[in-house]
C-alpha cells in the first residue's frame, strides 16, 4: 500500500490515542465499532474508507502481516463520522471470516496488542460491493487515495 499519511486527524469519543480500547468495543464486549470522527480531510476527497488492524497478531495471510478486524468502504464525501456500530458504508471482509467489524480479542497470554483504525480520503466513490478482503479493497482504491492518518488503540484480554 502506498502510504499517503495527511494532515487529516482521526479520533474517537471512546478512546484517546495509544490507550486501551473498552471492552464494549471488543470481542469479549459488545463487540460493536466505536465511534469515529476526523477532519482536515485532504482537497479533492471524494470518498472515505475505514480499516482496522492489528498489527501485532502473529500470523502472515494472503500476503499481509497482522490481523485485519474491520474494513468499511463506499463512505460519500459528506461523512465526517460514524456512530458507534455503524451501518453506513460497505462492509468487506475481515479475518475473522465474516463481514463487518470483529472487535479486538488476542490470545489471552500475547501480551498487548495496537489496533490501527485508519480512514483512508479517495478521490473518487468507487461504488464497490460487498464483501472485498483488505487486499482486494487496497488493489483498488489505492490508485485513488489521496491521503491517510490513523488512531491507534491498545487491548490485552485480563
Amino acid at each position: 500500500m502506498a502510504f499517503a499519511l495527511s494532515t487529516m486527524q482521526l479520533t474517537s469519543s471512546a478512546f484517546e490515542p495509544q490507550t486501551r480500547i473498552p471492552t464494549k468495543y471488543t470481542g469479549e464486549g459488545d463487540d460493536v465499532s466505536p465511534p469515529l470522527s476526523w477532519h482536515d480531510a485532504p482537497q479533492g476527497a471524494n470518498a472515505f474508507a475505514v480499516i482496522c488492524h492489528d498489527p501485532d497478531a502473529p500470523l502472515v495471510q494472503n500476503g499481509l502481516y497482522g490481523f485485519v478486524h474491520w474494513v468499511l468502504y463506499n463512505l460519500p464525501a459528506s461523512t465526517t463520522q460514524l456512530e458507534e456500530g455503524t451501518s453506513e458504508g460497505t462492509t468487506g471482509g475481515n479475518d475473522f471470516g465474516k463481514q463487518g467489524y470483529g472487535g479486538p480479542m488476542p490470545p489471552g497470554d500475547h501480551g498487548l496488542h495496537r489496533y490501527y483504525f485508519w480512514v483512508l480520503a479517495l478521490d473518487n466513490e468507487l461504488d464497490l460491493p460487498v464483501g472485498l478482503s483488505l487486499g482486494e479493497f487496497l488493489s483498488k482504491a489505492e490508485p485513488h487515495l489521496l491521503g491517510m492518518n490513523r488512531l491507534v488503540g491498545t487491548y490485552q484480554r485480563d
